[in-house]
């Protein structure tokens, strides 16, 4: 997945075991949402499990304990107060979450909405990243291999420039620091992030280059590194299934330009794979699949559903289904000359790359689909975000990128966007009431959470 632009204009993160703690000033009561857990054949057998859903800790306010002094405010930290990593780590605590008024999340039975823009009494708030709880204090974590993945999704307010994104990372059931999961800490992606203001429970502050681009973020020195399967990223025009592959099968710490990735000068230098082996169907020339009006109409809300064949350490196949009005679609077959399959499997990754005639092939020099077994096995953490793109418009996923690439040239078009949309300036003043639904979330064997052609 590409970078994620999702930021308060007071932001905050995580903590040193030994060091950075708890604010007071805001209680921390995470929003209810259920989800289904399955067994048997098509969908007749499902049992409510109740969860719960954290913010991310980036997005909360940060600041002296026992003390209304922001240590990180716009996109600069306060140079005092944050001199040294440890310095700010034991200075500085997290503060807890009003979830609708500040960040627009509202959860209700099986459903969680996102808003993009809201704006609350003491700040502006652009997207969110939530995590699935299994209790007040640990994520809920799912081995995906042998299993399958189903959620309903309303894609119709995100316009170009957007991404609602569901997926999943290697992150530790417990977060990081002492504030750990309740506090939303912890994130590492394929991407190897920079931006994140607390790293392994350490402050992320020495070296940290504000943004050129967003008044509220920046990059430091250090990032983290995990495997990212991103089963849905998607607007209204384009969506694409892409798992990210990684040399470690949990999370490991970079450190500059050696993270690679997006927040890196230096994108194919790190430990993960940064592009991804992505199925876009309008990539892969189907252009009346996906979209308002078309095969798949996200005009309405749907159902997504994600198979990951395979078992122990093996996955073998990652295959996708659509259900709306009662018909179950499959991915299309590729229409790019040389790809053949509907399906992503090893095989069909290299042919992918191939065909698209790219340079480098970064999700099979870090393992492939054998490095995504071994992140699946150790248990991921379910990801439910809004976010615009402060790095390329999006564009990589709904309009013809690299932008002075010939759209007819393979692998170029990602959708029918113009390549001068996306700006995040425009789409937050333009379209600051959009949002993502998701609910209905279900999970288990193969075949157990709908009914298969």
């Amino acid at each position: 997945m590409l970078p994620r632009a999702f930021f308060v204009s007071s932001l905050l993160t995580t903590s040193l075991v030994s060091g950075q703690g708890v604010g007071s000033y805001q209680s921390e009561t995470h929003p209810k949402m259920t989800w289904q857990q399955c067994s048997g054949t098509g969908g007749s057998s499902c049992k409510s499990v109740s969860g719960e859903v954290v913010i991310d800790a980036n997005w909360r306010w940060l600041h002296v304990k026992g003390d209304y002094t922001n240590c990180y405010d716009g996109n600069k930290w306060n140079t005092t107060l944050c001199s040294s990593n440890d310095k700010c780590s034991t200075s500085c605590v997290v503060e807890g979450a009003d979830y609708p008024a500040t960040y627009g999340i509202t959860a209700s039975g099986n459903a969680l909405t996102l808003k993009f823009v809201t704006k609350g009494s003491y700040s502006t708030n652009i997207g969110s990243r939530t995590y699935l709880m299994k209790d007040t204090n640990t994520y809920q974590t799912f081995n995906l291999i042998g299993n399958e993945f189903t959620f309903d999704v309303d894609v119709s307010q995100l316009p170009c420039g957007l991404n609602g994104a569901l997926y999943f990372v290697v992150m530790d059931a417990k977060g990081q620091g002492t504030a750990g999961a309740k506090y939303g800490t912890g994130y590492c992606d394929g991407q190897c992030p920079r931006d994140l203001k607390f790293i392994n429970g350490k402050a992320n502050a020495v070296g940290w280059q504000p943004s050129s681009n967003d008044q509220n973020a920046g990059v430091g020195e250090r990032g983290s590194c995990c495997a990212e399967m991103d089963v849905w990223e998607a607007n209204s025009i384009s969506t694409a299934l892409t798992p990210h592959s990684c040399d470690s099968a949990t999370f490991v710490e970079c450190s500059g330009d050696n993270c690679g990735g997006t927040y890196s000068g230096t994108r194919y230098s790190g430990p993960c794979d940064a592009n991804g082996c992505d199925f876009n169907p309008y990539r892969l020339g189907v252009t009346d699949f996906y979209g308002k009006g078309k095969t798949v109409d996200t005009s309405k809300p749907f159902t997504v559903v994600t198979q990951f064949l395979g078992s122990g350490t093996t996955l073998s196949e990652i295959k996708r289904y659509y259900v709306q009005g009662s018909k179950v679609i499959e991915n299309p077959q590729p229409k790019t000359p040389g790809i053949t399959g509907n399906s992503i499997t090893q095989a069909w990754c290299d042919a992918e790359n191939a065909a698209n005639k790219e340079e480098v092939y970064p999700f099979k020099d870090h393992g492939g689909m054998q490095s995504m077994a071994n992140g699946m096995a150790k248990g991921m953490v379910l990801v439910m975000s809004l976010w615009d793109d402060h790095y390329a418009n999006m564009l990589w996923l709904d309009s013809t990128y690299p932008t002075d690439a010939d759209a007819s040239t393979p692998g170029a078009a990602r959708g029918d966007c113009a390549t001068s949309s996306g700006v995040p300036a425009d789409v937050e003043s333009k379209n600051g009431n959009a949002q993502v639904k998701y609910s209905n979330i279900k999970f288990g064997p193969i075949g157990s959470t709908f009914k298969q052609p």
